[in-house]
């Protein structure tokens, strides 16, 4: 108990540091492994391969013991002062809004959007991470114990930043959502570290997102034309741009062609001033919408296209 409380004061003190920051967001989401390997799963066919996704709606529908091992989790989440969001309530507004991507289509070659739905998910519940959750109760003789690995994910990037497992004691009396809180409350001081060290590393060192940067073929321009006052390269001006804005200049040219830029490692502010001097957390649209505003005063028009929350391509010569 007395090391519970610790952590707890632990995690309060540090999100406190943050002032009037947006806390972050965290979402708890069944792992592939656990939807899939009970039939919880959707099969498309991908340009002649079979792909397998997990079915989050089959899943929550029919699936007692997932439901409620989710709302227990979510409440040792809340009960340490990270707001959650839910993943059914997420379910029902995704479902809202496929009818309005299912209109969206580019202007120019007509293409729709594709993605897979825990980008989806993850776009519209616009989560700071996402809690992947797998577990199975067992049985030892008369007695059920359960066995967990859950694994924390930054929601932009898809990389771990934090992750345990473990077991938790038998019981002949205790329900699946009783095993799994006292399994995991053991084990919830490591992982609550590991997350407020990827969040010190955020607020610090900037959110890390990627951005792309592509040519319509019918603009007549592309990265290598001259722009501006200086008559400098549009790849050059573009670069100058992220070093301007990113936190501490810091991002990765990974790649750049006369029609294609790559930026990796985008490190972006969390928060930022707007003109009226309201503090708004920053996130990979509005980042990117300020190069597209940027651009488009040196009347260079373009196409904003996102990519899940972590990912944003930016297509020059028309919108």
């Amino acid at each position: 108990m007395k090391k519970l409380l610790f952590s707890s004061i632990l995690i309060f003190s540090t999100l406190a540091v943050f002032g009037q920051a947006k806390k972050p967001v965290i979402m708890v989401v069944p792992s592939d492994q656990y939807c899939i390997s009970r039939g919880y799963k959707m099969v498309f066919d991908n340009q002649g391969m079979k792909q397998t996704l997990p079915d989050y709606k089959t899943a929550l529908q029919t699936d007692p013991d997932l439901r409620l091992v989710i709302t227990k989790m979510g409440q040792i989440m809340a009960d340490r002062g990270f707001p959650l969001k839910d993943l059914e309530q997420e379910m029902k507004n995704l479902e809202q809004e496929r009818a309005e991507s299912s209109m969206l289509t580019s202007s120019s070659s007509g293409s729709e959007m594709a993605e897979s739905p825990i980008d989806a998910l993850k776009r519209v519940a616009k989560a700071d991470i996402i809690m992947d959750l797998d577990f199975e109760v067992k049985r030892q003789g008369p007695q059920k114990y359960i066995v967990f690995n859950l694994k924390g994910l930054d929601a932009y990037t898809a990389k771990q930043v934090s992750g345990v497992a473990g077991a938790g004691n038998p019981s002949s009396a205790a329900s699946p959502e009783l095993l799994l809180e006292e399994a995991v409350l053991s084990h919830m001081d490591n992982f609550n570290a590991g997350l407020m060290r990827h969040f010190e590393d955020m607020f610090a060192n900037g959110r890390e997102v990627k951005v792309q940067i592509k040519v319509w073929s019918n603009w007549g321009e592309n990265l290598e034309s001259e722009f501006g006052d200086n008559s400098e390269e549009l790849s050059t001006i573009i670069e100058n741009w992220f070093a301007d804005n990113c936190v501490q200049g810091r991002f990765s040219l990974s790649d750049a062609t006369e029609n294609f830029m790559k930026f990796e490692q985008v490190r972006i502010p969390m928060m930022r001033t707007d003109d009226k001097g309201r503090e708004r957390a920053v996130d990979t649209r509005s980042f990117v919408s300020d190069l597209r505003k940027y651009l488009n005063g040196m009347g260079i028009p373009s196409k904003l296209y996102l990519r899940g929350l972590g990912e944003a391509w930016l297509i020059l010569g028309e919108k």
